[in-house]
């Protein structure tokens, strides 16, 4: 019987043997498996050096001409900080939250991973993942966030490595300085710049708090998303450093979260289209591409304000408004490409070609200025047809002999007709190639009342050059590029050296300009201080430009549809100088007043009527109103131009009233240029070839 009792157990009691001991021993392979993987795992992981140093993404601060930050882009990484440097209370709210034991764990911590599987037991659903710092560090530089087995099992080898390759105060350094705080900020340092203003070697106690609630979800409990949200999970964070015994309960109670200052968010909406503009620079300037910069721009903030509050409280409905302001070295300062950024990123001050209309006529007279003509040289203002076009006056009518000043303060298109078939329509075209237009440009005979597209940043520019005396101005965005610790890698130089125009030609220019504004279409731009500039509308009213410049300043403004169709009313003496004049009064006000130099010495060959300035008080005893005009003279009402006119000229358009307006009274009147009834007709259109002048200037020997 005991035979058969022994026989009956021994089977059962060695098949239990053998499981112990194929647990036993599998279990030791699977030790001695992982173990190996461990360290074979440890000897292949990037060393501390390189991990520290390992791109992340280029974060691109930008910021203003007064140093306030425009926009952050790219993942922002802040500067490295030691983990001497980090604050004591950032160590602490971070262990504490996230993983309070992490000085005895190996990486992975059992009892958390027990834990987060009873509560997902109990509730359905993973609530807690039970990853440890180490691991949450492993995840972020080497895995993505896909949930499965074999990246969980990835996860914990790589963290059991890391554990043995660093110290435990090197992977906090790592993870404090590359875990993600939302916003586009990561590690502590950018979360401290971005949220606080100030660097992450700074941090108090309540905004470690902050900042180490973040981790858990960035996006819900982000600060400058959900403040409410983001305070009261610092609380949550202060009392588990209570209870974790790192702060005191008076510590606790001391630090107020709700009392932390944020720092305040950058505008984001039409300060884009500059930036948008500005940063694809940055790959012909700079090599680095890794490290975070920071990008010193020329944009004013006042002054961007300025220029959107007039392009949304002048541009008509239904149009768009674009604006470009330009210091007279080619800083940009001010830019506005379309009525708002978030619905429209379109940038219409430097992607949008238009026509320009009768703004185009500063190329015509610059070339007629060029060729010899002075402004108080007279042509007559008849029918003219060239190669069966016959252009027509906005006033529809004809005023017989007027100067040049004249016909170009109330842009009358007949003249500038007569012009261009003078000096040649490719002298025109090269002139305004030679003074930045980057668009082609057509040698049809038309095109001398701007009927070829242009960009608004390039017929800003060419005004701009006519402001700096004939001297070639650049735009530019960008004042200088610095890594973060102050290290220069660009700097913005300015070429002074390229002249377009003798100063003689610029200074007759200015002259044409000021009077313009002072007596012609482009009254509405007057701000109180000298302003030379002019106006554009094209045919139908589809386009309405105005660009000009005042102390220094120089602001190109158009208007008009995204598909080109007719805005009824929109003249560029209306809507568009209105919107210079609001955006100017305010963009210069701080500027001390600059008078023009329109005193010119000629070359000996031409005539220079008189010495007397052009600009003078108005005539004694004459009363004038806000727009100089003689009290008593009401303008007609504006007519639109069917190709591409203005607005047009008050009934009495004669040299008498347009001297008296301007002080001009007393001055000998120039002899009169002869001109013929009809030029003859234009040559194919050749760039180089000009007609013959219709007369020298030059006296005869």
């Amino acid at each position: 019987m005991a035979t058969r009792t022994r026989s009956k157990k021994t089977p059962a009691r060695g098949v239990i043997v053998k499981i112990i001991k194929i647990g036993f021993f599998a279990g030791l392979a699977a030790l001695i498996a992982l173990i190996l993987a461990v360290y074979i795992q440890a000897s292949s992981l990037p060393t501390y050096d390189e991990l520290k140093s390992s791109p992340n993404g280029q974060m691109i601060r930008v910021r203003a001409a007064d140093g306030s930050v425009l926009v952050s882009l790219g993942p922002s990484f802040g500067d490295w900080l030691d983990y001497e440097d980090i604050p004591r209370v950032m160590v602490d709210a971070m262990v504490s939250v996230e993983d309070r034991r992490f000085r005895s764990h190996l990486g992975v911590d059992p009892i958390g991973i027990a834990r987060s599987a009873k509560v997902r037991l109990q509730r359905g659903r993973w609530v807690q993942g039970g990853s440890t710092i180490t691991q949450q560090l492993a995840r972020n530089i080497f895995l993505t966030n896909s949930r499965n087995f074999g990246r969980k099992f990835r996860e914990w080898l790589l963290a059991l490595a890391m554990e043995r390759k660093f110290s435990k105060d090197q992977i906090l350094e790592l993870y404090l300085n590359k875990v993600y705080f939302g916003g586009g900020a990561y590690g502590i340092d950018a979360a401290s710049r971005k949220f606080f203003g100030h660097p992450g070697n700074r941090l108090t106690l309540s905004e470690a708090a902050v900042i180490a609630g973040l981790v858990k979800a960035p996006s819900r409990y982000s600060p400058t998303a959900d403040a409410e949200a983001a305070l009261g999970r610092a609380g949550v964070v202060l009392q588990v450093m209570q209870d974790a015994g790192t702060i005191t309960a008076a510590q606790a109670a001391a630090a107020d979260p709700a009392n932390v200052k944020l720092a305040e968010e950058p505008n984001r909406n039409s300060v884009r289209y500059f930036t948008d503009w500005a940063l694809p620079q940055l790959d012909t300037i700079i090599d680095e591409a890794t490290a975070p910069i920071e990008v010193w721009t020329t944009l004013d903030p006042a002054m961007q304000r300025a220029a959107d509050k007039a392009i949304g409280a002048n541009t008509p409905a239904g149009a768009q408004g674009a604006l470009v302001a330009m210091d007279r070295d080619g800083a940009v300062r001010a830019m506005v490409g379309g009525r708002d950024y978030v619905s429209s990123i379109y940038n219409r001050a430097t992607q949008a070609v238009r026509q320009p209309g009768s703004s185009f006529k500063l190329f015509v007279y610059l070339a007629a200025l060029e060729a010899g003509y002075t402004p108080d040289d007279t042509l007559v203002d008849e029918p003219v047809t060239i190669n069966g076009w016959s252009p027509r006056n906005n006033s529809r009518r004809n005023s017989g002999e007027v100067t040049l000043r004249t016909a170009f303060a109330y842009s009358i298109n007949t003249i500038a007709a007569k012009i261009g078939m003078d000096v040649g329509l490719g002298t025109i075209a090269d002139m305004a190639r030679r003074f930045g237009i980057t668009t082609p440009v057509n040698t049809h005979p038309s095109m001398v009342l701007g009927t070829s597209d242009v960009r608004l940043i390039d017929m800003t520019r060419a005004f701009a050059s006519v402001s700096a005396k004939g001297v070639a101005v650049v735009p530019f965005g960008i004042t200088k590029v610095t890594k973060l610790n102050g290290e220069l890698l660009y700097e913005h130089k300015v070429d002074t050296s390229r002249v377009l125009v003798a100063p003689t030609v610029a200074a007759q220019m200015t002259d044409l300009l000021q009077t313009a504004v002072n007596t012609g279409t482009g009254r509405a731009a007057q701000i109180g201080r000298p302003v030379a500039g002019k106006t554009g509308t094209t045919s139908s009213n589809k386009d309405g430009w105005f660009l000009g410049f005042s102390s220094g300043l120089t602001t190109g403004i158009w208007m008009g549809r995204d598909d080109a169709r007719a805005l009824p009313g929109l003249q560029g003496g209306r809507a568009p100088a209105q919107a210079f004049a609001d955006f100017m009064r305010t963009a210069v006000a701080k500027r001390p007043v600059e008078n023009f130099d329109t005193e010119v010495t000629l070359p000996e060959w031409q005539e220079e009527p008189d010495d007397e300035a052009y600009f003078g008080e108005p005539t004694e005893n004459q009363l004038v109103d806000e727009n100089g005009l003689p009290v008593g003279t009401p303008p007609d009402p504006p007519v639109a131009a069917p190709q591409g006119g203005d607005i047009i000229a008050p009934s009495r358009l004669d040299q008498n009233w347009i001297d008296e307006v301007t002080g001009r009274s007393t001055r000998p009147q120039p002899q009169a240029r002869p001109t013929p009834s009809t030029p003859p007709p234009a040559p194919a259109a050749t760039p180089k070839a000009a007609t013959p002048r219709v007369q020298d200037p030059r006296p005869t020997q």
